[in-house]
């Protein structure tokens, strides 16, 4: 969190994190397709010729006030591939809340549950408790047709009580339902 006093600014950070192509970009590009201009800047992405995430994706949002402070929500994405740890750790840095995104499809099980790994050992590198860190959970590609079934994501990626939406990014199901439980997360925290 950042607080710029002399514009009355609350500068909040959440990071969507999850295995590759799980949909965390996805998630952005509806975010963005939806609220109105006037409320959010444009969607940086930092792709690769094949459409990948390389360093990160970027969007921010003005939505309602705080004790007449003005919250900005920064959304960001970190590459999902294994190569990029050093990205992920960096862009992870100075988060005030993450949405994990999990891929439903059969295959993704374990590369979900080494994804969600990798985020809690960079989260304690980066000085973080990742049991105090507000999460919110998002089971994408429920349309899969064998689709891991919700409680066994649930066994394998549920941590402290932290909220579970089911989605389809591509379609927009559970898109914002995540984003308004991780708004809420982080602003009763601050």
């Amino acid at each position: 969190m950042f607080i710029n006093w002399k514009l009355r600014e609350i500068n909040l950070k959440i990071v969507y994190y999850g295995p590759a192509l799980s949909g965390k970009t996805t998630n952005l590009e509806y975010i963005h397709a939806q609220i109105d201009p006037r409320r959010r800047g444009e969607l940086v992405s930092l792709k690769t010729h094949g459409d990948r995430t390389i360093y990160f994706d970027f969007m921010q949002l003005e939505l309602g006030e705080i004790k007449r402070f003005k919250p900005k929500f920064n959304l960001y994405t970190v590459p999902g591939q294994v190569i990029y740890v050093a990205s992920r750790k960096l862009v992870l840095q100075g988060a005030d809340g993450v949405v994990y995104v999990a891929d439903s499809g059969p295959d993704r099980l374990e590369e979900n549950v080494e994804a969600l790994r990798d985020l809690e050992r960079n989260l304690r590198e980066l000085g973080y408790d990742p049991e105090r860190i507000p999460l919110v959970l998002q089971y994408n590609k429920r349309d899969l047709p064998n689709a891991v079934p919700l409680d066994l994501l649930s066994r394998s990626l549920a941590r402290n009580g932290a909220p579970q939406f089911e989605a389809v990014a591509t379609r927009g199901l559970g898109v914002l339902d995540t984003l308004k439980a991780a708004i809420h997360l982080v602003v009763s925290r601050i």
